[in-house]
């Protein structure tokens, strides 16, 4: 299945699969340099903690990073420059609004009086505060193509066809997957335990693994096993526990229960009904903090606090936080997505942020038509390209501003591929979709450092990450140029991108390599200094 939820990447998934110099040349509409970057030269060191944290925000002129030069942006070109508030829409599983780096950025309705049980602004949303949560007490739900298999009438027999064939093909992965992964975990808990017993200590550094010299086959062959598992970046307790989920989750469609269960009965409405709006709540936190990491790390890309010393930075400086919850842990309905939308625009959203995806979507007319009336009401919709590591140019990825995969229905939506930190061949992350005609542009998504539950941060990496990124540049330019239309700023950061002409490894193999300017309509990298001088030019038209 082409399915990209969650968008970000599953902590043990994504790890068993597997700068620069610059120069400056005169922009072709002003005087102005614009920024640009050949890949003859890569930087050679590997990045220093601070520079990883923050990588995104980077230059590739001044710190040899591929980063989108937003630093370089504020202190060069917003220096003196005040902006608007910019409201963006976070349509994502929810977010933290209690995160110390986040609290402060928190859209408030200030048509709406808290608790008194009242819908003040009529709009159908009692007490919508800061958002809505149209998944009610569902954190947890069924891929699309288990709801196609449950009710067939859902699509025509070729769809269902393919919906029960990707379900064949899950159980026969499950099968083999459950029990490699079975054998895995036993053999990381017995190389613990010999390890654990020769340093005699519960727990161990990868230095202290890498240290150990002994003659003794059982502790060699344990210290081989402790340095590949350890090599993933997480701590033996957490390994064990992403195999262990993966292991229950193959248990579950080996079992059948992911066609049994009917998550959905919790919210008390019908979702094959999109006049049936008298649903969910105004958590938008939901019912479990935990569940809403995905959300609350999207949202903190975008607007967790700039320079206030407390975890990461935001990309934009200006804007507060709206928070839609429609994505559960499992496919998202397509009336919550198109509902959400139009909650976002008729809240003053300027930009939405779409971190999810599916393969399958029964009822796309009524998210195609929420984007076009996000187009009307003059709203940037920007969406994850998918984590499948395919061309989205022939493979199924919804929502998308295309039903024909070659015309737009629409031109207020981005979709975005994701980059690596390591500038040259392996720019694109290894886990991106690709698509000359689908994915307008590509921006960081490996290792992005942002808020997440109960004042963490962490790094997460996907789609989900690059998109807020541009998500958080589009409202940069919104807040400081807010005369130009959502489809001048769709086209503004993908015209004003870095360009990368050389060839690069597609989807983490090395045998595939072809032009960066093949797998994105742009054929470039989001950068916001370029974006500012362009936006700058563009409204003194």
């Amino acid at each position: 299945m082409n399915s990209i939820k969650p968008i970000c990447l599953s902590a043990f998934a994504f790890l068993v699969l597997a700068g620069c110099g610059a120069q400056k040349q005169v922009s072709s509409f002003s005087s102005v340099a614009l920024i640009s970057a050949p890949l003859n030269i890569k930087k050679v060191a590997p990045l220093k903690e601070n520079e990883l944290q923050r990588w995104s925000h980077l230059d590739i002129v001044n710190d040899t990073i591929p980063g989108m030069s937003v630093d370089r942006a504020y202190s060069e070109l917003l220096k003196d420059k005040k902006g608007v508030k910019v409201i963006v829409g976070i349509v994502d599983s929810g977010v933290d609004i209690e995160h110390e780096d986040l609290k402060s950025v928190i859209w408030t309705n200030s048509k709406e009086i808290a608790g008194n049980g009242i819908d003040d602004d009529n709009n159908g949303y009692v007490d919508d505060i800061h958002g809505w949560n149209f998944l009610g007490d569902i954190t947890k739900e069924n891929l699309e193509y288990e709801r196609i298999i449950k009710d067939k009438t859902l699509v025509d027999a070729v769809t269902y066809k393919e919906a029960k064939k990707i379900n064949d093909d899950k159980i026969a992965q499950a099968k083999a997957g459950k029990t490699r992964l079975e054998g895995l975990l036993t053999l990381t808990a017995s190389a613990d335990q010999v390890i654990e017993k020769h340093l005699s200590k519960r727990v161990y550094t990868v230095d202290e693994v890498n240290a150990i010299d002994s003659k003794d086959s059982a502790i060699l062959e344990s210290k081989a096993t402790m340095q590949r598992m350890l090599s993933y970046g997480m701590s033996v307790v957490d390994l064990e526990k992403a195999i262990q989920g993966d292991i229950d989750g193959m248990t579950t469609i080996l079992n059948g229960d992911n066609l049994k269960q009917d998550y959905r009965k919790v919210v008390g409405d019908n979702p094959n009904d999109i006049t049936d709006t008298k649903y969910g709540n105004n958590n938008v936190m939901g019912p479990d903090k935990e569940e809403i990491l995905h959300g609350t790390h999207v949202a903190g890309i975008v607007a967790q606090v700039r320079n206030n010393s407390i975890g990461g930075d935001g990309i934009a400086n200006n804007v507060e936080i709206l928070t839609v919850r429609a994505v559960p842990d499992g496919d998202e309905y397509d009336k919550d997505i198109a509902l959400g939308i139009r909650y976002a625009v008729d809240n003053g959203a300027k930009v939405i942020n779409g971190s999810f995806g599916k393969s399958f979507s029964p009822h796309k007319k009524w998210v195609y038509d929420a984007i076009k009336y996000a187009e009307k009401k003059d709203v940037l919709i920007v969406h994850a390209a998918g984590n499948d590591g395919k061309d989205i140019d022939s493979n199924e990825n919804f929502p998308n501003d295309s039903d024909d995969k070659k015309t737009e229905y629409a031109d207020n939506m981005l979709t975005i591929g994701a980059l690596n930190f390591e500038y040259g061949d392996k720019v694109v992350a290894r886990f991106s979709n690709i698509g000359k005609v689908n994915v307008d542009v590509f921006a960081p998504g490996v290792k992005i450092y942002a808020t997440t539950p109960n004042d963490t941060f962490k790094y997460l990496q996907g789609t989900s990450m690059a998109s807020p990124n541009v998500a958080g540049v589009a409202a940069i330019i919104r807040s400081y140029y807010p005369k130009l239309t959502a489809s001048q700023v769709k086209h503004i950061l993908m015209d004003s991108g870095v360009s990368i002409t050389e060839n690069v490894v597609v989807a983490g193999n090395p045998k595939d390599s072809r032009s960066f300017t093949a797998l994105s309509k742009s054929g470039k990298i989001v950068n916001a200094y370029n974006a500012l001088l362009m936006a700058d030019k563009m409204s003194r038209k």
